[in-house]
């Protein structure tokens, strides 16, 4: 349930605990990206709504982890079926939050679904094991058993996967959830709670709760540090990461760590290059092209991209005008050391302040930010090697490690400069 709030005649969204609706005192703005506006206000948790949070899901643990595989598993499909039911309610809130397409959505939605599916269709099968022992006479038999309460942190670019993956697995395994989500798509993470308190999930199984930027370190330590949280699973960049990873390390706590990446995309002479510039200019990688195609590629991908993000379409929309200002400065620098702009206009000025055009940069090399430094934007770097061993150097030579893509009509090529990636 969202809440109207009658002074700001603008609805506030509440946190989730115990299955209920939250509201605090302090709220926050949320804008739409693509074009300023306030749409709502937002509860933020303080810290002792976060340990709330913590306190209802060590409270509801028991039960749910005694709960018949069976039942979970109802619970999540039920879950994944309301989900499709309010499939436009779902996508209203992701595209007005993020200023994502359409097409995004939906397609980020149907894997999150798709996601508690197989987490659901899994349950039964989780079992242990009766490993051999060398005294005569004994026995050891290994259980699998919950956790207790994990703490999940999710980013604002894909809650309908990132979120939904934070909660389900969990859930499947027999944990409870504490889910803190990003301030920059809140009712997208509200209405995840929503969906599974609907589906019959029981009260404190699912806590869901956001907070205001400035209260950040605070709350997340404070999560962290509470003895009743368990494990923690975050998604995000890079650097949160490692305080993240730090803060769990300190009070001894495992982390799951998905973290930032380069993406490095490696076209090899031998590919199919109209599939391969389709495929990049959708996943907007930094693209590795050997030289020998390099100039056909080159066109094919300006095609590609002009086909997909030209003018003839509205300019992507980034969720804020930092992430703008992060771009443009990192082709700025580049341009200024000698890279070219092979697709865009680098001093476009856009329709407003947190939209961008893709870029396509060109000559790209180490001494530039662009070349080690994740954009998260609209920003596509190209560079030419000369054979195999260079694009495989290229590619490794980041600090990130996400995922990796290499193009090739050699199913044995592809796997065997794959396998020489760092990455996944």
């Amino acid at each position: 349930m969202i809440v109207k709030d009658t002074n700001r005649s603008r609805a506030i969204i509440p946190l989730m605990v115990n299955n209920k609706p939250v509201t605090t005192e302090t709220t926050f703005q949320i804008h739409n990206p693509a074009n300023g506006e306030v749409i709502e206000h937002c509860s933020s948790a303080s810290i002792d709504n976060a340990n709330h949070a913590v306190e209802a899901a060590k409270a509801a643990f028991p039960a749910w982890s005694k709960k018949k595989p069976y039942d979970r598993r109802d619970i999540l499909f039920k879950a994944a079926n309301i989900m499709l039911l309010r499939k436009e309610e779902l996508i209203r809130y992701q595209m007005e939050e993020t200023g994502a397409g359409r097409l995004f959505v939906e397609k980020t939605l149907s894997m999150g679904i798709s996601f508690i599916k197989d987490f659901a269709a899994r349950i039964p099968s989780i079992e242990g094991t009766v490993p051999a022992v060398s005294e005569d006479g004994e026995c050891a038999m290994v259980f699998k058993e919950p956790y207790g309460v994990i703490l999940g942190i999710a980013p604002w670019n894909a809650p309908y996967i990132l979120g939904t993956r934070s909660i389900a697995l969990p859930l499947a395994a027999g944990n409870t959830v504490v889910l803190k989500g990003s301030e920059l798509s809140p009712k997208c993470f509200w209405v995840l709670a929503d969906i599974f308190r609907e589906a019959g999930l029981p009260a404190g199984c699912l806590n869901v709760i956001y907070h205001r930027p400035s209260d950040a370190a605070a709350v997340t330590t404070a999560l962290i540090a509470n003895p009743a949280v368990r494990k923690i699973s975050f998604t995000g960049s890079t650097t949160i990461g490692s305080i993240v990873a730090s803060t769990a390390g300190k009070y001894v706590k495992p982390v799951l760590l998905e973290l930032g990446g380069k993406a490095s995309a490696i076209v090899l002479d031998d590919a199919n290059l109209d599939k391969a510039a389709m495929c990049c200019a959708l996943g907007a990688f930094m693209h590795v092209v050997q030289r020998s195609i390099a100039e056909k590629f080159c066109q094919l991908l300006t095609d590609a991209t002009e086909k997909v993000f030209g003018t003839h379409v509205a300019a992507p929309v980034l969720v804020a005008s930092a992430a703008v200002k992060k771009n443009k400065d990192l082709v700025t620098d580049a341009l200024s050391k000698g890279a070219d702009v092979v697709f865009g206009d680098a001093n476009a000025s856009d329709e407003g302040s947190n939209s961008m055009r893709p870029l396509i940069i060109g000559n790209v090399t180490k001494d530039m930010d662009l070349y080690s430094t994740e954009s998260f934007g609209p920003t596509v770097s190209l560079i030419v090697v000369d054979d195999e061993e260079e694009a495989i150097a290229l590619a490794n030579d980041t600090e990130y490690g996400l995922s990796s893509a290499v193009f090739t009509d050699s199913l044995f090529r592809g796997l065997k400069v794959a396998k020489q990636i760092e990455s996944g």
